[in-house]
Parts: structure tokens; sequence; C-alpha cells
């Protein structure tokens, strides 16, 4: 039935055909192709920002460790007044909350995820609970990251283990007894107490948004293919030009001519001056038509 329908088709149409078939195989390969590779880079982008961003934050943690906290402590001990920046998750999340104005990453968020943290605004929620158990659970594991829907949102994170290193934490962390009035007047006395000295009690987790970035990767694919599928359009069009001018009106004159040759009119001529395929034919029938002829010449003499 294909090759009957093929047989009917003209050779334009024929070849039209073939390059569409050959259009959408090749286009099809390469766009899955070009889809891999965007989505790639597109994921490279996103764990190059994330990583970016944690090491910025733990940056800001240990220079709070190092140099600002020593520098309040002396406060804590003397007037038994809790000041938050010698907290360093106080002070790494109100510097990211400060770099997040930037317009290029409100949609960004940094988060010490605690199960049992002083402030509130640190709990973790049900997936970030499962990444402190992770890392409580595997001590060894310093880094989890990977991708998670919030709210219909795709995030891609990048967790840490927040290990408690130095028993100066515990001055306000042990029982609600020892920790500064001012702390529990703010915080209340039932959070944030009972932590121990090489206890993992929080994930500290960047969150990148990854619809965005993705999206921007399936933006380009779509440019790409449209300039694709517009280059192939008129590649299209000027081969059937040249298809047109070169091969279908040739052969048509060629066979208009045969038509008069085959009912008598032995005056037609084959004009065709080109030396290509076509060319050759055309000589082939001036030679066969000269034969044709002379046989019906021979035949009329007899």
């Amino acid at each position: 039935m294909l090759n009957g329908f093929l047989k009917n088709l003209k050779i334009s149409a024929k070849f039209n055909i073939l390059m569409i078939i050959v259009f959408i195989i090749g286009s099809s390969l390469s766009g899955l192709a070009l889809s891999t590779v965007l989505n790639q880079r597109a994921e490279t982008e996103v764990v190059s920002k994330a990583t970016a961003l944690i090491q910025m934050v733990e940056s800001v943690r240990g220079y709070t460790q190092d140099h600002v906290t020593p520098l309040l402590e002396q406060r804590l001990e003397t007037e038994q007044r809790f000041t938050p920046e010698v907290v360093p998750s106080f002070s790494s999340r109100e510097v990211f909350d400060r770099f997040r104005k930037l317009e290029e990453y409100k949609s960004f968020a940094y988060k010490d995820a605690t199960l049992n943290p002083t402030n509130l605004r640190d709990k973790a929620d049900s997936f970030e609970t499962q990444l402190v158990n992770t890392f409580q659970s595997q001590p060894g594991l310093q880094q989890a990251s990977g991708f998670r829907n919030d709210g219909g949102t795709n995030l891609f994170y990048i967790a840490r283990p927040l290990k408690i290193k130095n028993e100066s934490c515990l001055k306000c962390h042990s029982t609600p007894e020892v920790a500064p009035k001012n702390m529990i007047r703010d915080y209340g006395r039932d959070n944030g107490f009972g932590w121990q000295v090489n206890s993992i009690v929080a994930a500290k987790v960047i969150y990148v948004p990854a619809d965005e970035i993705f999206a921007s990767g399936q933006r380009s694919l779509s440019i790409v293919m449209g300039v694709v599928v517009g280059i192939f359009a008129i590649v299209i069009l000027a081969i059937n030009l040249l298809l047109k001018k070169t091969v279908i009106q040739r052969i048509k004159k060629i066979a208009k001519t045969a038509q008069r040759v085959s009912v008598g009119e032995m005056d037609a001529t084959f004009e065709e001056n080109s030396k290509d395929e076509i060319g050759v034919l055309a000589a082939a029938f001036n030679r066969m038509k000269t034969s044709f002829g002379l046989a019906m010449k021979f035949l009329n003499e007899q």
C-alpha cells in the first residue's frame, strides 16, 4: 500500500517526504542530546551556586566563632547577658538575609535546621529532620545534596552537619538554670537545651531554586530548535527551487518532446545543452529518435 502511494507521488513530493523524515529523526536525536547537555549544564550551575553559598555561610560562621564570639563572651560571663551575635548560626543567618535582598538571590534560602533549637525559626521540618538523622547515624558523612519539592517549587539543596565542638556552646544550651536570664526571657526554657559536646544537633542547609535555572535551559533549547527548524525550512525551500529548475522542468521538457515524437512529429528535438545526466539523457533520446526515424523510413521503403 505504501509503495503504491509513493509511486503516485511526484519526485519533488517524494524528495520532501524523505527530507522531512530525515529532519524529524535528526532533530529528535539532536534535541535529546542538546536537552541532556543543557540539563547537565543547568545542574552544574545549580550545584556551583549552592556550593559557593554554603562555603560563604561557613566562612561567616568561622569568623564569628573565632573573632566575634571571644570578644562578646566576656560580657556574657560578667553580666550574664545573652547577646545573639555570639552565636554563629545567628550571624550567618543575618548575613544571608541581607544577601537575599539582592534581586538575583531573593529566592535562595539558608537554614540551620535544628531538631531542638533555641529560636523556633530554626526548627527542622520533616525533610530536614531526616537529613539530621542521617548525619547522626552516619558520623563520617560530611555532605548531602539533591532535590526536594517544597510547595510545588523544585529546590536543590546542599546540607552539611552541624556538630557541637566547643564547650562554650553549653553555656546557653546545657540547662535552663545556667543559661542567661535574658535568653530565657526571649526564647523560653523549653527549647534548645540538653545539647552535648561532639553531638550533631543540626544540618546547615542551602536551598537554591532549580526551576528557574532549568527553565532557562529549556528556553535555550527552544530557541536553538526554533533556529534549526527555520534553517531547515529555508534549506527545503532552496532545494525545491533548485530541484524544480535543474531537474523537474528539464525532465518535463524531455517528456513533452518524447510525447510529440511518439505521435510522429519527427522534427521535434530534445534540446539540452548541459553535459550533466539529464543532458546525456536528452542526447540519448535524440539518437533514439534518429534510429527510430531511420527504422520507419526503411520499413516504408520495404
